[in-house]
């Protein structure tokens, strides 16, 4: 990469150079400790921005059905493409990529497809004819060194969080394929089996000098850098040499040894950052459900009131009739049962006088 934005004189080089020889760096860090690591979500899913520092990447996933290679025709397809912005270094030119993206690029897909981190057969949806095309998109918002493992946690947290939809099978040959929508049937996540974590040391002098996660001026002082990626299981999946001052091979093994410690950090930072998310996300779907429960329980209510009230004035209206018939009865038959009916026309004035206007009464 070549670095227009800043280039050091002779004595800010030694400066450097002699603060490394104390076990000491120019932001105030130790040799093998990473900068403040930040994790944020997008509102889809599938988007996720990672700050290392200074260094701000943008990663997103997205998906389409397309037919698959020949050789490989029940697997889907994973591809990295990088955008270097002039805005988050001059440097970086407009239009066609340069090295640095390229080289970005092919670490990062070595990392994640040579050692199988994501399980391309599930991505199958009708051998040979269609199956899931998986791009992850990394943006470089702004250069503050060590880009390869920034843009690297991006991807993975933008892979954790990313949502495909659900597609079915049918028709008369059974080749038809069906693409729900995400309010029909939920979308289904990636299947990761680990994350390859990509962990960058900084060669300085004759190799006998490293640090882990070099800043934007320590990258312009170094003489070499390798990128080691291991998985939280300490397994190795790709190591990247990109060129400058020779390593032995001790201080090799003693980069894998530092690399997977912080690995495990790393990771379990990875996975708190998403369970949030998706648990924030589950949060939200089910807040809209209470809502229309207790409008049922009042429609019902006042229903049951209101019949109640219907039944007690029609009670009402019949106990008066049967009055007014009583009273018609008295007058053709007063001679006869006149002391009997007095009685029961009593009672009946009685327990009508109790239904009338009952329930405001209540």
């Amino acid at each position: 990469m070549d670095h227009q934005r800043w280039r050091p004189t002779v004595n800010e080089r030694d400066f450097i150079e002699s603060a490394l020889q104390s076990d000491l760096r120019v932001d105030g860090r130790r040799p093998f400790d990473f900068r403040r690591l930040k994790i944020l979500f997008g509102r889809e899913d599938g988007s996720a921005e990672v700050q290392l520092g200074d260094t701000r990447v943008m990663g997103y996933v997205t998906a389409q059905l397309l037919q698959p290679y020949k050789d490989r025709p029940n697997e889907g397809t994973l591809a990295i493409f990088t955008e270097f912005s002039p805005m988050a270094d001059p440097a970086f030119e407009p239009g066609r990529p340069g090295e640095s993206a390229i080289e970005l690029g092919r670490v990062i897909d070595r990392g994640l497809r040579e050692s199988r981190a994501v399980d391309m057969e599930s991505l199958c949806v009708v051998a040979g004819k269609h199956v899931w095309s998986v791009r992850v998109d990394l943006h470089i918002l702004d250069n503050g060194g060590n880009l390869i493992d920034a843009a690297n946690i991006a991807a993975l947290a933008a892979l954790s969080t990313f949502r495909r939809p659900e597609c079915s099978v049918g028709g008369e040959d059974g080749q038809q394929v069906t693409v729900h929508d995400p309010e029909v049937r939920d979308p289904l996540p990636l299947t990761i089996h680990h994350l390859p974590i990509a962990v960058t040391f900084a060669y300085f002098g004759e190799g006998n000098i490293m640090v882990i996660d070099p800043t934007y001026k320590e990258e312009a002082v170094m003489g070499g850098r390798m990128t080691a990626t291991i998985n939280s299981n300490g397994d190795v999946c790709a190591i990247q040499k990109a060129g400058g001052e020779g390593v032995m091979s001790s201080v090799i093994m003693q980069c894998l040894r530092i690399a997977s410690v912080k690995v495990a950090d790393i990771t379990s930072k990875i996975k708190n950052e998403v369970n949030s998310y998706t648990s924030a996300k589950a949060l939200q779907k089910v807040k809209r459900l209470p809502a229309s429960v207790p409008k049922k329980d009042n429609a019902s209510d006042v229903s049951i009131k209101e019949s109640t009230d219907g039944a007690l004035e029609r009670q009402s209206t019949n106990a008066s009739s049967d009055v007014h018939q009583l009273s018609k009865g008295d007058q053709d038959h007063q001679y006869i049962r006149n002391s009997s009916l007095t009685v029961d026309r009593t009672d009946k004035h009685k327990q009508t006088s109790r239904f009338i206007g009952g329930p405001s009464n209540w």
